[in-house]
């Protein structure tokens, strides 16, 4: 009988917190069979309470799958659990509250950012072009005072989507996505982005402006600014008082950038400028607060990221790059220590 080497497997295992429904919500059973197919997956979720007991065999995990519910292992847990750890990967977005010590340690982390930024920049783009008509404001005003305010405002006071400018902050996954789709209609784009290179504007397609030049000149103005402490309270009343008079501001980004009272201010003086807001901060928006009482701000229960049929494509795009790290191909979807301090 011919010798036939036996396939060797990575192993690998889930890791999500305590009583995490997200896991499987994510890694169906259909696509944990499609995994199980490339490495040997340990049968027990590992969160931070079951790591000793089960010890002996994380010792030997070069492999972690997981999404939301990530747990934030310190550094000292990986050396003692995790000695031989290779990759992480991560079927959702942002991995700022977990990486580092990963990284630190020479782990590589895969997130799958680029299929969080396809809903999210869907998402956006359709509310920047009802906004541009006028969509949320006729909308409002139609309940309060009828039907021909309400068109008169919309089709003679909104440009449409004709040459308009609209303004796009921050040009990382998402805001980059926001670009390209927003090519296929008749805009003017200006884009702020500290962190744009001259050379990924231009294969963009794009200039960079300042904050107060993209607040002054543009009918909609759409958050993709990455979220830190450089930038949390950078949207404020010194830019928002600048919109036009019936200008949008977009945010399906985060809310710790904007200054929300002075947002609420800049709304109250000028009642046809509106705010549609996926994000406030904190989250959820207090019963109390202003927001709610103004008829010109529009929020939704930050739904831009994912409906159930979506976290499907986070869990497919991991396993096209788990396939990719197991042939030693370059991987799309890598996060490095630079690339933290600009996600959101």
């Amino acid at each position: 009988m011919p010798y036939q080497e036996v396939k060797k497997y990575m192993k690998g295992c889930f890791v999500g917190k305590k009583n995490s429904d997200k896991l499987f919500y994510v890694y169906d059973s259909g696509r944990r069979e499609l995994f199980k197919r490339e490495i040997e997956i340990y049968p027990e979720i590992i969160n931070k309470d079951n790591l000793e007991q089960n010890k002996e065999y994380l010792k030997q995990v070069e492999i972690i799958l997981s999404t939301w519910g990530m747990e934030s292992f310190t550094g000292e847990q990986l050396d003692k659990y995790f000695p031989n750890l290779k990759a992480v990967f991560y079927a959702a977005g942002s991995v700022r509250y977990f990486a580092l010590p990963f990284l630190e340690r020479g782990v590589k982390i895969i997130s799958a950012w680029g299929a969080m930024a396809i809903p999210v920049a869907e998402f956006t783009v359709g509310e920047i072009l009802l906004a541009n008509k006028g969509y949320y404001i006729a909308m409002s005003r139609y309940k309060k005072y009828g039907y021909e305010n309400s068109h008169d405002l919309s089709t003679m006071k909104f440009p449409g989507t004709y040459g308009t400018k609209v303004g796009i902050l921050g040009a990382g996954m998402i805001g980059s996505r926001v670009i390209k789709m927003l090519k296929n209609h008749n805009v003017e784009l200006m884009v702020f982005d500290p962190f744009m290179s001259e050379l990924k504007a231009d294969n963009l397609g794009v200039k960079n402006f300042s904050l107060e030049e993209v607040f002054a000149e543009c009918q909609t103005i759409s958050n993709h600014i990455a979220n830190n402490a450089q930038t949390v309270g950078m949207l404020d009343y010194k830019l928002f008082s600048l919109m036009k008079d019936n200008a949008a501001f977009i945010n399906t980004g985060r809310g710790a950038q904007v200054v929300e009272e002075d947002l609420a201010r800049a709304l109250k003086e000028k009642p046809d400028r509106c705010a549609i807001l996926d994000v406030t901060w904190p989250e959820p928006c207090p019963k109390d607060h202003e927001f709610w009482k103004l008829p010109n701000v529009f929020i939704s229960p930050h739904i831009a990221g994912y409906a159930s049929a979506e976290v499907g494509r986070m869990a497919d795009y991991m396993l096209k790059e788990l396939k990719g790290f197991i042939a030693g191909e370059k991987l799309q979807y890598e996060v490095s220590i630079p690339m933290l301090s600009t996600m959101a």
